[in-house]
């Protein structure tokens, strides 16, 4: 039989052991809220253009059930992911909705059907900083 000192120590390093697992490099700081829902279809709140430099402007701010634009004025495809790289997924609205943007190509992300922040990067070219930006969604 384990006692409730032992049981408590069992949990602990579980929980550590979980905690740990998530480690890895990321792109992203603690402060980022996850987008949880996907929100479908819905109005663009803003444009962020793409070119060689870089996307612009790097932070938009939409309000719920909004999505944003994104065109690729750039000579070479895209492909704009949600932090952290190269995981992804803290905002469904831009997997869903994005994918590869070729050169000349508009693409709209989902509608972000929750508050918070996403942060995101280009995927083909993820160190660069300047191909990185972030969604304020309020």
């Amino acid at each position: 039989m384990m006692t409730s000192t032992r049981i408590r120590l069992l949990a602990a390093l579980g929980l550590l052991a979980a905690l740990s697992a998530c480690g890895g490099s990321s792109t992203s700081p603690s402060s980022v809220t996850v987008i949880v829902r996907d929100g479908g279809s819905g109005p663009s709140g803003a444009t962020v253009t793409i070119t060689s430099a870089g996307v612009n402007p790097s932070t938009v701010t939409i309000t719920q059930g909004q999505a944003v634009t994104f065109v690729n004025n750039d000579n070479r495809p895209r492909e704009i992911a949600s932090d952290p790289h190269p995981q992804h997924g803290s905002c469904p609205s831009v997997e869903n909705g994005l994918g590869t943007i070729g050169a000349g190509q508009t693409r709209v992300t989902h509608a972000f059907a929750n508050a918070g922040t996403c942060q995101y990067h280009d995927h083909l070219d993820d160190t660069n900083a300047s191909m990185k930006g972030t969604i304020v969604v309020q």
